[in-house]
């Protein structure tokens, strides 16, 4: 990478900063047990506690009041993110029915890569038969990148497996 871009420095070198996992409920606001699975099911996927996210704003169309909960979230960084990103690259993804690789089109121009997962049964800790719904979640890597096509060529150095 330090060739093709031409840094001059190994520290100008883009790296991972973190992964930020996000699930998002929106009929969590009313039933709290799902929102209590879906906090247990992403603590045993990331392996760090999750964190209930709760509405900045009330909004009267979907029966929403500032304060309810609405998802949750975690941030992994150092190991914990690491063994993710592998867990992530190596075992999951390729769970994914009819997978042929992610698309780049989640980019958004700094270098950080966000990936939306339909169905969190592909992680391995997560057994089919004890979930009542399958819940979906965004996966955000966030990069020192400062452009997408050095963000991306570090993400593919890393095993992301993206469509030709």
């Amino acid at each position: 990478m330090q060739k093709e871009f031409v840094y001059k420095s190994i520290m100008q070198i883009p790296c991972l900063k973190s992964i930020a996992l996000n699930m998002g409920l929106g009929e969590g606001s009313q039933d709290n047990k799902l929102i209590q699975d879906a906090t247990q099911e992403l603590s045993l996927i990331s392996g760090q506690k999750a964190v209930v996210t709760r509405a900045k704003k009330s909004i009267a169309a979907f029966k929403l009041r500032e304060g309810m909960p609405v998802g949750c979230r975690v941030t992994l960084r150092r190991n914990f993110m690491w063994e993710f990103f592998d867990k992530l690259v190596n075992i999951s993804l390729p769970r994914v029915r009819d997978f042929r690789g992610v698309h780049d089109r989640g980019f958004d121009g700094r270098g950080n890569y966000t990936l939306g997962i339909k169905e969190h049964t592909i992680f391995p800790e997560i057994s089919p038969d004890k979930i009542d719904i399958v819940k979906g979640l965004n996966v955000t890597v966030v990069t020192s990148a400062h452009t997408d096509k050095e963000g991306k060529m570090l993400l593919q150095l890393l095993g992301m497996p993206f469509i030709k």
